[in-house]
C-alpha cells in the first residue's frame, strides 16, 4: 500500500542547465529554494506523523483508564485508535526514512517485508474499523430495540476479530502464497506486490469493499432519519377546538383529542426528542467519518488500481500526495469521533488534571 514520498521531484521542476554532480549542480539561488521547500515538507510530514500518534495513543489511554468506556462501541474506537497508531509508529517514520535515502531501500529484505506487511495490514485495518463504527450506528439507529447492550456487544467483537483477520490475510498474502515481489535488491526497491492479480485482490479487500458497505450504510441511516421525521410530522399532536373538531375528524390524517369535562387537552410534541437528538448527532458523526474516510482515501486506490493494469504513468508527486493523503485518515479519525462525544472531553480534562 506504500508509495514513496517523491521529493526528488522537486528538483526537476527546474530545466538543467549544466552538468550536475554534487552541490554545484543548478543555480545556488533555485538550490536554496528548493532545499528550504524539501525541509518545510519533510517538516510538516514528520508533525503529521507525531500528531497522529499522540492523539489516537491519548484516545487509548483514556479508553484504558477510564472504566465507563469499556464497553461497545468504545471498543470498536479502540480499535481504530490502535491501528491509526500503528500506522504513525510503523508505517509513517519509515516512509519518511526511505525518502531521506532518495526512494531507495537499503535496510534489507526481511525489514522491507515487515514494513510493506505492516503498511497494508494498519491501514486496511483503520478502514474497516471505520466501516464497523458506521456498522454499529446504523444498527443501533434503525434497530434499537433488539440492538440490545448484550448482542452489540457481540456484535462489535466479532467484527474487531474479522477486521484484524482480513487484513493481516490481505497484508500477508504475498509472503504465504508468493503472490509477487516486494523488494528488489538490484534496483533498492520496496514497495507492494504489483501482481496485477494482487492488486485487484488488495484494494477491494482493503478499501473498494469497505466503501459500498459505509456508502450503503449512510444511505439507509438517511432514509431511516427521513422516514422518521415524516413519520413524526405526520402523527404530531395538535392544539384542537371543540368547535373544529367535526372538521377535523374529517381529514384524512387521524387526531388525538383527549377531553376531560369540558376542557380539551392537548400535548405538544413539537422539537426533538432525546433519542432523536442522539441519533442525528450519531448520523451526523458516521457522515463526516465516511466523508473524510472517502475523500482521503479514494484518489490512492484509483491510482493504486490503474497503475499495475494499464500503461499509465501517474507522476510521482501525485502518487506521493496520495499517498499521505491517505495516510492523514488516521489523524482524522480520532479528531472526528471524539469531537461528537462530551464524555471524552471529560476524560481529556480529568487525565491531564489527574497527571498535573
Amino acid at each position: 500500500m506504500e508509495r514513496p514520498l517523491n521529493l526528488s521531484c522537486f528538483a526537476d521542476t527546474t530545466p538543467d542547465t549544466g552538468n550536475r554532480s554534487g552541490s554545484s549542480a543548478g543555480p545556488d539561488g533555485d538550490r536554496a529554494h528548493l532545499s528550504v521547500f524539501s525541509v518545510l515538507v519533510l517538516t510538516l510530514l514528520a508533525m503529521l506523523v507525531v500528531a497522529t500518534f499522540l492523539w489516537n495513543g491519548l484516545v487509548l489511554a483514556t479508553i484504558l483508564r477510564v472504566r465507563t468506556f469499556h464497553r461497545v462501541p468504545h471498543n470498536l474506537v479502540a480499535s481504530m485508535a490502535m491501528s491509526d497508531v500503528m500506522v504513525a509508529a510503523l508505517v509513517m517514520p519509515l516512509s519518511l526514512v526511505h525518502e531521506l535515502s532518495g526512494r531507495r531501500w537499503r535496510l534489507g529484505r526481511l525489514l522491507c517485508q515487515v514494513w510493506i506487511s505492516f503498511d497494508v495490514l494498519c491501514c486496511t485495518a483503520s478502514i474497516w474499523n471505520v466501516t464497523a463504527i458506521a456498522l454499529d450506528r446504523y444498527w443501533s439507529i434503525t434497530r434499537h430495540l433488539e440492538y440490545t447492550l448484550r448482542t452489540r456487544r457481540r456484535i462489535s467483537n466479532i467484527m474487531i476479530a474479522l477486521t484484524w483477520a482480513l487484513s493481516a490475510f490481505i497484508s500477508l498474502a504475498p509472503l504465504l502464497f508468493g503472490w509477487g515481489e516486494t523488494y528488489s535488491e538490484n534496483n533498492e526497491e520496496c514497495q507492494v506486490s504489483q501482481e496485477p492479480s494482487y492488486t485487484i485482490f488488495s484494494t477491494f479487500g482493503a478499501f473498494y469493499l469497505p466503501l459500498c458497505v459505509v456508502l450503503f450504510v449512510y444511505w439507509k441511516i438517511y432514509k431511516a432519519a427521513k422516514f422518521r421525521i415524516g413519520s413524526r410530522k405526520s402523527n404530531s399532536i395538535t392544539p384542537i377546538t371543540r368547535e373544529g373538531l367535526e372538521v377535523k375528524g374529517a381529514a384524512q390524517q387521524p387526531q388525538m383529542v383527549f377531553t376531560v369535562r369540558h376542557a380539551t387537552v392537548t400535548f405538544q410534541t413539537d422539537g426533538d426528542t432525546w433519542r432523536e437528538q442522539k441519533e442525528k448527532k450519531a448520523a451526523l458523526m458516521v457522515g463526516i467519518l465516511i466523508g473524510v474516510f472517502v475523500l482521503c482515501w479514494i484518489p490512492f486506490f484509483i491510482t493504486e488500481l490503474i497503475n499495475p493494469l494499464c500503461s499509465c504513468d501517474i507522476p510521482p508527486i501525485w502518487k506521493s500526495i496520495f499517498l499521505w493523503l491517505g495516510y492523514s485518515n488516521s489523524f482524522f479519525n480520532p479528531l472526528i469521533y471524539t469531537a461528537f462525544n462530551k464524555n471524552y472531553n471529560n476524560a481529556f480534562r480529568n487525565l491531564f488534571f489527574r497527571q498535573h
